[in-house]
């Protein structure tokens, strides 16, 4: 009799164990391969700055020589982008930027030009840009190395 009820608990936890470890057929998900689905672009709430590109490498400049690059920017936003202020690291680098609100899906731009004079080796120049954006305040960079002048 033992052997009986010791042989049917065995069978009972291997049957159990088996049911745990398959799922029945009908939890089955069946797999859905729709590429029909479009997904559409979500449009920012608000005000949205982006940049084609952060940061601007201008290489081996010479002391003294001033060099300038135009960083250009779209509101991706569904309102109007206004540019309050824009902040450089140093009296070195100066910037030109849109006073009048960026419509969305519009492109400006803002140039910023370095100064290399009484400047030497690597140069790294964070510009600052703050507005109106989801984003709140944006940075770009300048870099370049000074070699001396002859």
């Amino acid at each position: 009799m033992k052997k009986f009820i010791g042989a049917a608990l065995f069978l009972f936890g291997a049957g159990s164990t088996m049911a745990q470890s398959t799922p029945p057929p009908s939890a089955a998900v069946p797999s859905r391969s729709d590429s029909s689905t479009v997904s559409t672009p979500v449009v920012p709430a608000g005000p949205s700055i982006v940049f084609e590109e952060q940061k601007f490498d201008f290489g081996d400049i010479r002391q003294g020589e001033v060099v300038q690059h135009t960083f250009r920017f779209t509101n991706n936003g569904s309102q109007p982008l206004v540019i309050s202020n824009v902040r450089t690291t140093c009296g070195c680098t100066a910037t030109d930027y849109p006073k009048k609100p960026v419509m969305p899906g519009e492109t400006a731009s803002i140039t910023a030009r370095f100064n290399s004079a009484g400047k030497r080796g690597q140069q790294n120049k964070v510009i600052t840009i703050d507005s109106n954006a989801l984003q709140g305040s944006t940075q770009v960079l300048i870099i370049t190395k000074v070699t001396a002048a002859n």
